[in-house]
């Protein structure tokens, strides 16, 4: 018995795509039904009440599309309203933190962790609590970089101004194992986070680990759809007279995405 329903994924804008392109490259023959709330961007300035209110409505929006689980590819999203959402829908949810933080678990040599995430996500302490929960003895270091995802909603990732903010941001991270990108549009500053921190340093895509976890719930579960045939998706967006599409084209390497996208009517 497999199933064939569509996986959905939520984020306030593009950033969750470095998440979709990771899902599809392990769950390859999975559909997706992606949900970005272009409107409502940027998540990380709101309050928790607001952000629990979005995240809802978001998750309602893909239940009407007959979704069998839902990925919170936000890192806002996930550190404030993923404990709230799990309680009240019998739908599996999971967030961008604790795949991330178990693999943390599981490798000893990471230890000293730095994190950089929106204003929301540091200040929810959510990467803090999961992190000292699983890992007592880790040395954290966090930043929160408010300017990055809205500059990755226009598609300012590797210009000038890129390099020089990122080069802020990092200045006072010193003597640290890895760097976790608790905002799912972290990723797409990849090149330059590299240069600022050195190579050294393990750079964490939350989605990657995310995707890891998805394969090994859906067979768990029995939600898996068992086919050789690469899986499709869809794409709605709240806003679609935004940026989203040259970012996207980019990022997933399609021309043809403007084709998958539609207006996602929600209140």
């Amino acid at each position: 018995m497999q199933d064939t329903r569509p996986i959905g994924m939520f984020d306030s804008g593009v950033g969750g795509l470095t998440v979709l392109k990771e899902i599809r490259k392990q769950n390859c023959q999975e559909n997706i039904i992606y949900l970005g709330d272009t409107k409502r961007f940027p998540y990380g300035s709101k309050t928790k009440e607001t952000i629990i209110e979005l995240t809802k409505k978001g998750i309602d929006f893909l239940l009407q599309k007959e979704v069998k689980a839902i990925i919170l590819a936000c890192g806002t999203a996930t550190s404030q309203a993923l404990e709230e959402v799990k309680k009240q829908y019998s739908i599996p949810i999971v967030g961008i933190i604790d795949a991330t933080v178990q693999y943390l678990k599981e490798n000893k040599k990471l230890r000293r962790i730095g994190v950089i995430a929106t204003t929301g996500t540091i200040r929810s302490k959510g990467w803090q609590n999961a992190i000292k929960q699983q890992i007592p003895q880790a040395f954290l270091q966090e930043k929160a970089c408010p300017l990055l995802a809205p500059m990755a909603e226009e598609g300012w990732t590797e210009n000038t101004i890129a390099k020089l903010t990122v080069q802020e941001y990092l200045k006072d991270f010193s003597q640290i194992d890895c760097l976790i990108l608790g905002c799912t549009h972290y990723p797409l500053f990849e090149k330059s986070i590299k240069e600022t921190v050195g190579e050294e340093v393990e750079l964490i895509n939350t989605g990657e680990k995310l995707a890891k976890e998805i394969k090994k719930m859906l067979k768990e579960k029995k939600l898996q759809k068992e086919s050789k045939q690469q899986g499709d998706y869809e794409i709605y967006l709240t806003d679609t007279e935004t940026n989203f599409i040259h970012v996207a084209s980019k990022l997933l390497k399609e021309e043809a995405i403007k084709e998958k996208i539609k207006k996602a009517e929600m209140e």
